[in-house]
């Protein structure tokens, strides 16, 4: 059964209506034919009039939808081949954070990515996509085996930040981020990051240095999440949607900041319409993206990303005559 966000009630009491309508037609052998295309055809005007006009807390919204597909889903979807890849070599295997070899359109890559769970047991084992300290140097220790073999590395971040218990600190949470900061920049690989519906805060951070950074069209990317800000700012939850207008998170505001690099295209209502529809285009931009850049020598790709990177947040201020 399709989940209904808030905002899509009235989608929802149209959609009913439909099912109802199409029932009573099998039921009674009565033509609806017409009462039935007329509905459908006002259910997608409706649908592009609310989707035209999305808030940021909206986008959010969807970027949270259950229903989205998740990193694996991706990679089922889009790869010939995979051989996930276990183990920090350190302390233990973090099932938040996935990898291993995929053959993506006859050439081998490595997929990185945080990992949610569908039902209860999945999230508690998942963690929630709350990568700790072992999830960061496992997907460090993937990335470096990749730049080994020569293989093109691509990040699918989707995390409400990395674990922020006690336990994952202890272990040096804030130096495993910084580690895979510092280690990413200098791959000389080819690295493509796409943010497939969460950016939380260093918890993304700690796997998006790329050379391209893209976005999904209902994602959002920032140092905190709405509700956290709010928490912050006003001592409440209650503000998370004037906080979300206030980070500006969505990917067009990113675009507009300079930092992504474009914005993957979603079906109508949320990749959770259609996970074929969205795996094909994320394959097309991954295989588009690998001919550029497996054509820029290693050196300057490592000083283009430097560049890239150090260039957000840069301002000039005019000087007073």
């Amino acid at each position: 059964m399709r989940t209904y966000l808030d905002f899509e009630k009235p989608i929802a009491d149209l959609e009913s209506r439909l099912e109802e309508m199409k029932r009573l037609a099998q039921s009674s052998n009565v033509d609806v034919g017409e009462a039935v295309l007329t509905l459908e055809q006002s259910i997608d005007k409706l649908r592009q009039e609310i989707f035209a006009n999305l808030t940021r807390w909206q986008r959010v919204q969807i970027s949270r939808h259950p229903d989205r597909p998740y990193t694996l889903d991706y990679v089922s979807l889009m790869c010939d081949q995979f051989i996930e890849l276990h183990g920090d070599r350190t302390v233990r295997d973090d099932p938040a954070m996935v990898g291993g070899f995929a053959e993506l359109g006859g050439q081998t890559i490595m997929i990185v990515g945080q990992q949610k769970g569908r039902n209860t047991k999945q999230r508690q084992q998942r963690n929630f996509g709350m990568a700790n300290p072992e999830g960061y140097r496992k997907a460090l220790r993937l990335m470096k085996l990749a730049e080994k073999f020569n293989k093109p590395v691509v990040t699918l971040i989707d995390t409400p930040g990395a674990f922020p218990g006690l336990e994952a600190e202890e272990r040096g949470q804030g130096e495993a981020i910084a580690r895979n900061l510092k280690e990413m920049f200098m791959l000389k690989v080819p690295v493509i990051c796409i943010i497939i519906g969460e950016g939380a805060s260093g918890g993304a951070l700690g796997i998006a240095i790329g050379d391209r950074v893209y976005m999904l069209e209902n994602t959002w990317y920032s140092v905190i999440s709405p509700e956290s800000c709010s928490s912050i700012l006003w001592r409440s939850w209650d503000y998370k949607e004037q906080a979300a207008e206030a980070l500006k998170l969505t990917a067009r505001d990113m675009q507009e900041m300079g930092l992504v690099d474009g914005i993957i295209e979603e079906p109508l209502g949320g990749a959770h319409l259609d996970h074929a529809f969205m795996a094909r285009k994320l394959k097309e931009v991954i295989l588009n993206t690998l001919s550029e850049l497996n054509n820029t020598d290693p050196q300057e790709r490592i000083n283009q990303r430097i560049d890239k990177f150090c260039a957000m947040g840069v301002v000039a201020e005019k000087a007073s005559s």
